[in-house]
């Protein structure tokens, strides 16, 4: 490896959106994440529906689909 050419290599703190931080290595200063592990609905079974301007309702009229709940 050439001397002088590569970032430096350090350990940083990245902090979640939801409070969680953990160590890592990276060229980065610091770092920041939406979303980790003690967060994401794949790690945590729990699933998040946003409807965000109502695309769900929007979809659902389209399609002529109806809730029976």
């Amino acid at each position: 490896m050439k001397e002088g050419i590569h970032p430096q290599y350090d350990e940083v703190v990245v902090k979640c959106a939801c409070g969680e931080s953990f160590t890592t290595g990276s060229t980065k200063k610091n770092l920041r994440v939406d979303v980790c592990s003690k967060c994401h609905p794949f790690y945590t079974g729990k699933q998040k529906l946003v409807d965000v301007g109502g695309r769900v309702e929007k979809f659902k009229k389209k399609f002529g689909i109806v809730d029976n709940q």
